[in-house]
């Protein structure tokens, strides 16, 4: 049997914050830049994302920071955590990369983070990933998702082809919290105000509602993984969109934090693919 590769240590990047924004009264900007974005690069895709790090409070970790001499030589819970943002902008004629955060109180580990963060401080991040961009031969775009996939459909409907034809629905707690997104396409915006509602109801309505132009759509869902799931099946199996057509993701599920949304999101997509296609859930994950 061949030997499995070794795991290799996420590249992490240091930067330095360069400004902090408040866009409304629950999303914030930080934006980052400093020599050790010098070798850093994004563009491809518009939902771009990074995985911040955050260590443990307390705990002394080895020099050079390495994620992986840190797994192999510290026990998990003290492990850094990490969290992941959607790369919003990057200029790599300035070298500043910013990233959106949407603020949640003083619970979690993130918004407490991006509410005290200031200029010069270190940010140690890995990536970038990401694996979307708004197709120039698609007929319409579709682009449906929460706060936490708002920076990703600001991006995206920049990049949109001049003209192109777009439906954007976008969920926010109220009114306070929208955002002027730019476009040279031919984009219609919907806000949709969640007021007390759970959390993407409003937006499967919308998109249910909604009068499919004709020809080919090219669509981005993202955001809380029920509402997600319950436009996935519309989508796929009601209006028949193609699977290479839709990027479609939980970026997270209410009442988990990232970690604990991240150890079971294979099995939750495995269970919603299982109950959506008909087939048995222990089938193997794609």
């Amino acid at each position: 049997m061949a030997e499995r590769p070794a795991r290799r240590s996420p590249r992490l990047t240091v930067a330095q914050v360069h400004r902090v924004e408040r866009l409304t009264p629950h999303m914030t900007r930080i934006v980052l830049g400093g020599d050790g974005l010098a070798g850093f690069s994004a563009g491809e895709f518009t939902d771009h994302y990074v995985k911040v790090v955050f260590p443990v409070e307390g705990i002394a970790y080895p020099e050079p920071f390495d994620l992986q001499r840190i797994r192999e030589e510290l026990p998990r819970e003290h492990w850094p955590r990490m969290r992941t943002y959607t790369v919003r902008r990057w200029s790599a004629a300035t070298r500043e990369l910013s990233i959106d955060v949407v603020l949640h109180g003083d619970e979690g580990l993130a918004g407490p983070w991006a509410m005290r963060v200031r200029p010069g401080d270190d940010v140690r991040f890995a990536g970038p990933g990401g694996a979307y961009a708004p197709a120039e031969d698609a007929d319409w775009h579709l682009l449906a998702g929460d706060e936490s996939a708002l920076p990703a459909i600001a991006a995206s409907v920049e990049r949109l082809p001049v003209g192109a034809r777009a439906r954007v629905f976008v969920e926010v707690a109220g009114p306070e919290e929208e955002l002027k997104l730019e476009t040279p396409g031919d984009a219609t915006v919907t806000w949709l105000h969640r007021g007390g509602a759970r959390p993407g109801d409003a937006l499967v309505a919308a998109v249910t509602e909604l009068e499919f132009p004709p020809g080919d759509v090219h669509a981005f869902v993202h955001g809380e993984a029920t509402f997600v799931k319950e436009l996935r099946r519309l989508l796929l199996k009601e209006r028949g969109v193609p699977r290479e057509r839709l990027s479609i993701s939980g970026y997270w599920r209410l009442g988990h934090d990232e970690d604990g949304w991240q150890a079971s999101k294979r099995d939750w997509n495995r269970q919603v693919e299982a109950e959506q296609d008909g087939q048995p859930a222990g089938g193997a994950s794609k």
